[in-house]
């Protein structure tokens, strides 16, 4: 299983629950196992720059490539890229 996180800080504070919802839409996307969108709750002592959460899971690398490829991803990506500032991701073996 692939874990699928990306992190998001957005350029307004105004913009962050545009991002939060406009980032839902990636969970019609069928090849998730499991899909969610969530506001970071910034208690960290050292860092809260992050904004936004998404956090996926795959079956491989295969759904995960065919859930990048998807219609629906490269729409959200082109509604919410403008309103972001940083983003970052990272895709890891779930261990067995």
């Amino acid at each position: 299983m692939i874990r699928h996180i990306v992190f998001f800080s957005v350029r307004r504070k105004e913009d962050v629950e545009a991002v939060r919802s406009g980032l839902l839409a990636l969970g019609k996307i069928p090849h998730s196992k499991h899909f969610e969108v969530t506001l970071n709750t910034k208690v960290d002592l050292f860092s809260n720059a992050i904004d936004v959460v998404v956090y996926a899971e795959f079956e491989d690398e295969a759904a995960l490539a065919a859930y990048k490829a998807h219609p629906i991803y490269a729409d959200t990506t082109s509604k919410v890229k403008p309103l972001r500032e940083l983003r970052y991701s990272a895709d890891v073996v779930a261990a067995a």
